[in-house]
């Protein structure tokens, strides 16, 4: 399963009215089995090459991952997978709603993804990202994550090349 933390398409700019849209309360927590389809369902509707229900499935059986979810009003929202590997780890996945974007809600999920990183050991996290996705490169950016290298024809739909972005935190060599 490839990594696919910035394949989702840019965003596009929105109405003036739509840009002041009040940011809702979230919750954010660790997925449940029961939330899979949901997570699936965005999945389908963020990314050209979408991961399918039973890579969820399997990533929340899994002790190397963490699965969080964003939820509004008992409703997914948004999700974000988590691997960990001795002190690393990398942004698997990170995917809102189309209906939510612009709320600050994958901003949350990457916020509290490298928070539990921190907190288990994790010094390097990792991610790729689309070359032409802006917002997720100024996102990842404001988050201190830095290009480190790029992956040629990485993502196949459209065929476009990563840029691998990390961020290291206090305590790393």
């Amino acid at each position: 399963m490839g990594t696919r933390a910035g394949d989702a398409p840019a965003i596009q700019p929105r109405e003036a009215s739509e840009r002041r849209l009040p940011r809702l309360p979230i919750e954010l927590r660790l997925a449940e089995a029961r939330e899979v389809t949901a997570m699936a369902a965005i999945e389908l509707a963020v990314f050209s090459d979408p991961w399918p229900e039973s890579a969820f499935s399997g990533l929340l059986r899994q002790s190397h991952a963490r699965v969080a979810v964003a939820l509004r009003d008992g409703e997914v929202i948004g999700y974000c997978v988590l691997l960990r590997a001795a002190d690393e780890g990398e942004i698997a996945n990170i995917a809102v709603s189309p209906a939510v974007r612009g709320q600050g809600v994958g901003s949350h999920l990457l916020d509290d993804a490298m928070h539990a990183a921190s907190a288990e050991g994790v010094t390097r996290l990792f991610l790729e990202v689309r070359m032409s996705n802006g917002a997720a490169r100024a996102l990842y950016a404001s988050r201190e994550f830095a290009p480190v290298g790029r992956r040629r024809a990485y993502y196949r739909d459209p065929p476009e090349d990563a840029l691998v972005l990390r961020r290291t935190t206090e305590g790393a060599n």
